[in-house]
């Protein structure tokens, strides 16, 4: 089985499906996912998504035994109502001798403070957390990207510290050479940084799916736990229909037009031939829609002509 994890049926709006999709998805079995889509492709004991922990593993192979926070480098823009996170971690495009330059200022502070800091990848940064460390509640950057930045950072009691500690950090980020030959260069500035993702190792980390591409990093850190095959999302279905159950993530698609190019068509094209015996559309949303060639007797029913409309069909 090959699953497409895709975003709200609402984000492609009125955009409409090809008579081969809308045909597919109404003959199709129609369900609805209980619970979030990541619940359903990882079972991770304790609850929780310690992706600071699980990318630490994957990154070190030091995780075991302590808890872990991700500080990724990140770049902030101040505005006149205050400040939004527009870009960090990968994206910054840091190299080794850059995140090593960055972090020489800020291992004394961090390391004062009792959370010692290094960056085994230029791009992800680590926390080491004392054992019994009260945290606050943090925002996973994807989600702050292009917010407020106040509503976005750690709240309450425990909150308090690691604004502060945030703010001296970016004193010492602001103050760093390195960022003015960056932004010399027409480069973003590592003004400041992210803390999210915070925890141990789970106990356990199981998956029914024997293969994940994307580019999630929850996703991928956690699934590696589980001992799938991870890999890069590819900009198109490869063809290949392998035994076991992949999973390809597209949650960051807008353009229909390309997805039915790229994905749906051939997709449906490898169910249709039979080389592929179910094709599962799982959104975001909660919607699910399980594909097989055995359907295609059902051509009583009128193709869907967009994903609004199968929303509206419920």
């Amino acid at each position: 089985m090959i699953t497409l994890l895709l975003p709200p049926r609402e984000r492609f709006g009125g955009q409409r499906l090809s008579a081969s999709t809308g045909r597919a998805l109404a003959r199709g079995d129609r369900g609805d996912r209980n619970g979030d889509a990541l619940s359903n492709i990882l079972d991770v004991l304790p609850r929780g998504w310690p992706v600071a922990a699980a990318a630490r593993q994957r990154d070190a192979g030091d995780a075991v035994g302590s808890a872990w926070l991700r500080a990724d480098p990140a770049y902030v823009r101040p505005d006149i109502n205050g400040a939004r996170l527009l870009s960090y971690g990968q994206a910054l495009g840091l190299t080794a001798q850059d995140a090593a330059a960055l972090l020489k200022p800020l291992k004394p502070l961090f390391g004062d403070a009792g959370f010692p800091i290094d960056a085994p990848v230029p791009s992800r940064w680590y926390l080491r957390l004392p054992a019994g460390a009260k945290l606050p509640a943090f925002t996973a950057p994807e989600q702050a990207l292009g917010a407020d930045l106040f509503d976005e950072l750690p709240q309450g009691p425990e909150g308090r510290r690691w604004r502060a500690l945030l703010s001296e950090a970016q004193i010492v980020l602001h103050n760093h050479p390195l960022n003015a030959q960056r932004a010399a260069t027409g480069l973003a500035p590592v003004n400041s940084l992210w803390f999210w993702g915070a925890g141990a190792l789970p106990d356990r980390v199981q998956s029914h799916y024997a293969r994940i591409a994307s580019d999630d990093e929850t996703l991928t850190a956690l699934a590696v736990l589980a001992g799938v095959n991870v890999a890069p999302k590819p900009d198109a279905w490869n063809g290949r229909v392998e035994a076991g159950s992949d999973l390809f993530d597209l949650r960051d698609a807008r353009d229909l037009a390309l997805l039915e190019r790229d994905w749906f068509a051939p997709l449906l094209e490898a169910v249709a031939d039979g080389a592929l015996k179910q094709l599962r559309f799982e959104f975001d949303d909660g919607a699910r829609y399980d594909l097989a060639r055995s359907q295609r007797w059902r051509f009583w029913r009128r193709p869907l002509p967009s994903f609004v409309n199968a929303m509206a069909a419920g």
